[in-house]
């Protein structure tokens, strides 16, 4: 062990947090969690614990340690799911138990909400929290979390009587109506801004809330309030999940270096990436995705069906920009610190386009495949000067500072980058300069490389699990879809009568008419004569 290592585990604080473990190169080769990180770490190196043969692999490459401190083990839960997903460290492949990650959702829009935990999330209009490694910590937190928010499981067959659990104060009774289905999803969604990290602004809320209804003497909703909030303030810091109030992004490496390389005044909290997925011009789609403080916010991913025709990623990437500024979705998703494109210069060229035309200042890069070049577009407005010497190597990432941007000044350090070739060299790589663009090539080891690639895999991935949707959807649409007049409750009624597409075309008319009215009928049987003199 060196003495450098040495004093790093000197150093340890007795926190709850994630831990790094790199080798001689610097490359991170094993990620964990632990409740206290003095404790967990110093076990690595004592001689006398006991430890199977992967284990000592791992221990005789460790060089470095490093860490980031948070609120609570759950904290340390989420974050080491996550940054294990960023960096796909080699022991964590070799050590892990669990073959998949877990989920907690949230069906909020379905009659019988319900809140379980699965292991593969669906495009299924459903909230979905995680992922996280360990199920078994997330089902003890939602164990605790459920005497405060009370909540349903009965996915499947709902009981016809109120089950024990709702005697137990643990589930809101819906069976019997012993909460309205209003008052149920009101308390799902305080439970979906916990699991969000929006801990102080609920207790807050709640807290307005009970001294409302005392002085309203509604104090039946006020003890209902007050019980809520001992429940919550009970947890402590034992349950929180967070990737907001709590996580310090001051030690994020990925974070940290893209302000540094891109020159930006604070570090960008808010990143969102973009891609477009389609099947020879078919099925086009288009995916947001969007990183608070370099973790996926999951409740804030937008997919978007193209409207252009064809096969051209440019105009469609053109396209999904134009819709993302657009003034109604500007007020109602706010705007983020830094956008990433899926592509090179021409995705890139496309996406700021559609920037400038919106008239907002807003930085965006690309990241284009196989090298995993970074993309930056100088801004001619501005001097490029000589890249010896450490000089500017370009300003870009934005049309101004005009008035009009509809940025806050929050967002005005943003939208210029101060790129160097010092910043660059310092990170090991080195930059290719264009006419209008910038290529900055690092090593794909590097921190910012491996949290750019994590959004631009989070990107494709919501794309093509959306793209898939709409191609499944295409592929089983009956004649039905078609027919004016007949929409999805109709569509269902007639095949859940005659059973299939073949059933209603062999159906007789006067049963089809007593279903639907002669109206309908009438407009079904006109489209479907065709078929049936074939069937």
């Amino acid at each position: 062990m060196t003495d450098s290592l040495l004093e790093k585990l000197a150093e340890l604080p007795k926190d709850p947090g994630v831990y790094f473990h790199k080798n001689k190169r610097g490359e991170i080769i094993y990620i964990g969690k632990a409740a206290v990180l003095r404790n967990r770490v110093r076990q690595y190196f004592q001689k006398s614990c006991g430890r199977d043969v992967k284990t000592e692999a791992l221990v005789a490459e460790i060089a470095d340690v490093d860490w980031m401190v948070v609120e609570s083990e759950i904290d340390a839960l989420f974050l080491e799911a996550e940054m294990v997903r960023r960096y796909l460290p080699p022991y964590n492949i070799l050590l892990r138990d669990d073959k998949s990650m877990s989920y907690v959702r949230i069906n909020y829009k379905s009659d019988h909400p319900t809140v379980t935990m699965t292991r593969r999330p669906l495009d299924d209009d459903a909230e979905y929290f995680g992922p996280y490694f360990n199920a078994l910590s997330v089902k003890r937190a939602l164990k605790y979390l459920r005497r405060a928010f009370p909540y349903s499981t009965h996915a499947g067959v709902v009981p016809k009587r109120a089950c024990l659990l709702h005697h137990l104060g643990l589930c809101p009774g819906l069976e019997e109506n012993k909460t309205s289905l209003k008052d149920y999803r009101e308390n799902l969604k305080k439970l979906m801004q916990y699991l969000k990290g929006e801990r102080v602004q609920l207790i807050n809320t709640i807290e307005r809330g009970m001294k409302q209804a005392a002085k309203n003497q509604d104090f039946e909703a006020a003890a209902s309030l007050r019980n809520q909030l001992f429940s919550l303030r009970n947890l402590a810091k034992q349950i929180i999940f967070s990737d907001k109030e709590f996580l310090d992004i001051s030690k994020d490496q990925g974070l940290n270096g893209l302000a540094d390389l891109l020159g930006l005044a604070k570090v960008p909290r808010r990143i969102e990436g973009y891609d477009i997925s389609h099947m020879s011009g078919t099925d086009t789609v288009a995916s947001m995705v969007v990183f608070n403080n370099g973790v996926p916010d999951k409740a804030h991913y937008r997919k978007f069906k193209m409207r252009v025709p064809g096969n051209d990623d440019f105009a469609h990437m053109e396209e999904v920009i134009t819709r993302r500024l657009s003034e109604k979705n500007r007020a109602a998703w706010g705007l983020p610190n830094l956008i990433l494109i899926d592509g090179g210069k021409g995705q890139l060229s496309a996406a700021l386009k559609a920037r400038d035309g919106a008239g907002v200042a807003i930085p965006m890069i690309g990241l284009a495949k196989r090298e995993e070049q970074i993309i930056v577009s100088k801004d001619m407005k501005y001097e490029i000067r000589n890249m010896k010497n450490g000089g500017d190597l370009g300003l870009g990432g934005g049309t101004g500072l005009e008035a009009g941007t509809g940025l806050g000044e929050d967002h005005i350090p943003y939208s210029i980058f101060h790129i160097t070739e010092a910043a660059v060299r310092k990170l090991g790589g080195f930059v290719e300069e264009s006419e209008d663009f910038l290529t900055i090539n690092l090593p794909h080891s590097s921190h910012i490389v491996k949290l750019l690639q994590r959004i631009r895999d989070e990107s494709h991935r919501f794309a093509v699990s959306y793209h898939s949707v709409l191609k499944g959807k295409r592929q089983t649409a009956s004649l039905l879809d078609e027919i004016p007049t007949i929409g999805p409750a109709t569509r269902k009624k007639l095949l859940r009568t005659f059973g299939s597409m073949q059933g209603i075309l062999q159906a007789r008319q006067q049963d089809v008419e007593k279903l639907l009215g002669p109206k309908k009928s009438t407009i079904l049987w006109q489209y479907l004569r065709a078929y049936r003199k074939t069937s």
